[in-house]
């Protein structure tokens, strides 16, 4: 992804469906089919165009489909990372707070924490990194929805993978101004 950073608009307007998902297909964790919808409504005005439309087809989409979203990503610190199976924004999403390296007893304690929520609300905990200045935050936060009720947390995912991918565009595409 890095090669296709700075995307200006006029290129983004002017790819086709193949170029588009490439582009596009991992800003969403392991769902292309969001860039592939969301290539439909080309032109985009500006980036906050491209963001509210690419949002408004996880909105659209069924719920068995939402929950497919928030099963592709992964836990944190969890089994994809250590088997350096992330993808590369997830990866330097959370080696941003250090989770690429946990002390043993951070680990354990995320593990446990993982399991919990996983145990309680059937799906991975999604939060969104980017909003947490360490990785304490992230624990606190983890630790406080394992309590919420399952349907809070799927709307709570959603949103974080919402808050997740508008990041992720905003380091794709350039800003008009620029363009």
């Amino acid at each position: 992804m890095d090669s296709q950073a700075n995307l200006s608009l006029g290129a983004i307007n002017r790819m086709d469906r193949l170029a588009f998902v490439d582009a596009f297909g991992a800003v969403y964790e392991h769902s292309p089919w969001v860039a592939e919808r969301a290539f439909e409504n080309r032109p985009f005005e500006n980036r906050a165009a491209l963001v509210a439309v690419m949002q408004a087809v996880v909105t659209a989409s069924p719920r068995e489909t939402k929950l497919a979203l928030i099963r592709a990503h992964p836990e944190l610190a969890g089994q994809g990372a250590v088997a350096g199976r992330l993808g590369s924004h997830s990866s330097g999403e959370q080696a941003r707070l250090g989770f690429h390296s946990l002390s043993r007893s951070e680990f354990k304690r995320m593990s446990e924490l993982n399991r919990r929520y996983r145990e309680r609300h059937g799906l991975p905990c999604v939060i969104a990194l980017a909003l947490h200045a360490t990785r304490e935050g992230v624990f606190a936060e983890l630790e406080r929805r394992i309590g919420n009720e399952t349907e809070a947390e799927i709307a709570l995912a959603l949103e974080q993978i919402g808050h997740i991918a508008r990041g992720r565009l905003e380091k794709l595409v350039r800003p008009v101004a620029e363009a």
